[in-house]
């Protein structure tokens, strides 16, 4: 394996084509970055300039991680490799940390002192249950629980504390009294599961342009089965998928003026998109800064989106979220008075900063696997329409990562991610009215659409979208609206030749 390099290589044979810095104002207000010399800065403005010339691929197009891109055969653990310039030391961590990621927690007390603390609620028993094989969740199958999808509660605030909390980002959400932030439908011996989600589908036909009929579904959710009595009757419901980790580490490495750059949230180009930045409060830090993960951007770094899936999800303390008994809400005492899995000789929580920052160094480093068929017309006309539909004034493919990132591995690197990391509304069709951080009950983040073609492979199942209601990429675009409604209905215009070209271009990704 090589040792770690930047990936400049990619972008020497455009430097000194511009003159200028990389730079954009937007609001009044110049986000340069710092991290480069002037001389790199005109290198990474040409580089990252959208493509003009779709008769064939972009230079280094397949390869969409840089350096760090994998390029080992393409198979069900294609979602599992580490980045590929990554040192041999480096892979003893991540093949720790992998262990970790599948490891089943048990409940509390037991002969398995190292594995104690699971729940006493929880969703799921190991990271790997949710994130199948480092991928994408789905919804249940009918008459089968919920596993790697849950429903996420709150409530409106109520009080002068609730609101100042809220404006202070000390909290993104209030949540819902009994039962917490999210719904839990497990629970340790002698614990009642809080209930269940349910989910009931409405057929929703659209016809296309050419009369071709696509039949989308549309999802109404609730909850059955509450053990600890009736929710609050202004409960905010929002379903979740879990996300695919691959290439997490280098989103964390994209410098945030390039990401503020971006971001228009008055639309002044009058272009019809207004992304803004997810703010959020770091707990590690106490700052604010940019939201990067989660459908709603509301989680600033991986280490402490870690941290909040080891709690919410599994029910297990972190130096970051320290509560043994995870979601467990105060109306909950039976819960909150269940056995913890801490161990005093190792610290005073379940999974202490060592586990925390093994599974964080894993969820970093999983590879973006290289594209597929680059060079294939069919594929190279998928590009222009994707292009031409106005898809890329969201899916942003290019970046250059910051010189300064934690990890040399991740460092520089022309990577292609097809997000601008920015929230936008995305019309009513797919609106939660769940408010949570920055983001309104319309908005969401762009979703990072590298591996997108590989899903079914990985996962078996092809279902996109936060809740998983579209079962084709062609439903996942006619679902979206707001900001993206002109992209989708350049998407039904065009004729069946040029929307399975689009199609066969996002397969390649």
């Amino acid at each position: 394996m090589p040792a770690a390099r930047p990936l400049l290589f990619a972008v020497v044979s455009v430097a000194g084509l511009l003159c200028a810095p990389v730079a954009a104002v937007l609001g009044g207000q110049s986000h340069v970055r710092s991290d480069l010399t002037e001389k790199d800065l005109k290198r990474v403005r040409a580089v990252t300039e959208p493509a003009t010339d779709f008769s064939k691929p972009e230079s280094f197009e397949a390869m969409p991680a840089g350096a760090a891109t994998s390029t080992k055969l393409v198979n069900r653990d294609t979602f599992s490799q580490i980045s590929a310039n990554q040192s041999f030391a480096a892979e003893d961590r991540f093949k720790l940390g992998n262990a970790l990621f599948r490891k089943f927690w048990v409940s509390s007390p037991s002969s398995t002192h190292a594995s104690d603390g699971l729940g006493p609620l929880y969703n799921a028993r190991a990271c790997q249950s949710c994130h199948l094989k480092d991928g994408r969740g789905r919804p249940p199958a009918p008459g089968e629980t919920a596993v790697s999808m849950f429903l996420r509660l709150s409530v409106p605030p109520k009080t002068d504390e609730e609101r100042e909390r809220l404006a202070s980002k000390t909290f993104t959400r209030i949540p819902e009294p009994t039962y917490g932030g999210q719904l839990q439908n497990f629970a340790v011996p002698g614990i009642k599961p809080e209930g269940r989600m349910t989910i009931r589908y409405d057929d929703m036909p659209v016809t296309l342009s050419d009369g071709e009929v696509v039949t989308l579904r549309k999802p109404t959710y609730g909850v059955a089965d509450l053990a600890y009595g009736p929710m609050a009757d202004d409960v905010m419901l929002s379903p979740r998928v879990a996300n695919p980790m691959i290439g997490l580490g280098l989103l964390e490495a994209i410098e945030e003026a390039d990401i503020r750059a971006l971001a228009d949230p008055m639309d002044k180009d009058g272009d019809g998109i207004s992304g803004k930045v997810s703010e959020v409060r770091d707990p590690e830090t106490g700052a604010l800064t940019i939201g990067r993960f989660g459908w709603k951007a509301t989680t600033p770094s991986i280490k402490v989106q870690s941290a909040e899936a080891f709690s919410g999800d599994i029910g297990i303390s972190t130096p970051l979220v320290t509560d043994a008994f995870g979601e467990c809400s105060i109306a909950q005492t039976l819960c909150r008075e269940a056995p913890s899995g801490v161990q005093t000789r190792l610290g005073e929580v379940e999974a202490p900063g060592p586990i925390l920052d093994l599974v964080t160094f894993y969820s970093q480093n999983l590879a973006v696997p290289a594209r597929r068929d680059v060079g294939d017309k069919t594929v190279l006309r998928g590009k222009q329409m994707f292009y031409e539909a106005g898809c890329t004034a969201c899916h942003r493919p290019k970046f250059v990562t910051s010189r300064k990132a934690a990890d040399e591995a991740l460092r520089f690197q022309l990577i292609w991610p097809y997000s601008d990391m920015l929230l936008h509304d995305m019309g009513e069709g797919l609106a939660d009215h769940r408010p949570v951080g920055d983001a309104s009950g319309r908005e969401w983040r762009t979703q990072p659409l590298w591996g997108i073609g590989l899903t079914e492979t990985v996962n078996g199942n092809s279902f996109y979208l936060h809740d998983g209601r579209a079962r084709t990429l062609e439903e996942a675009i006619l679902w979206h609206g707001g900001e993206a409604t002109a992209a989708r209905e350049a998407y039904s215009a065009m004729d069946k030749r040029d929307r399975d070209a689009l199609i066969a271009f996002l397969e390649s990704l």
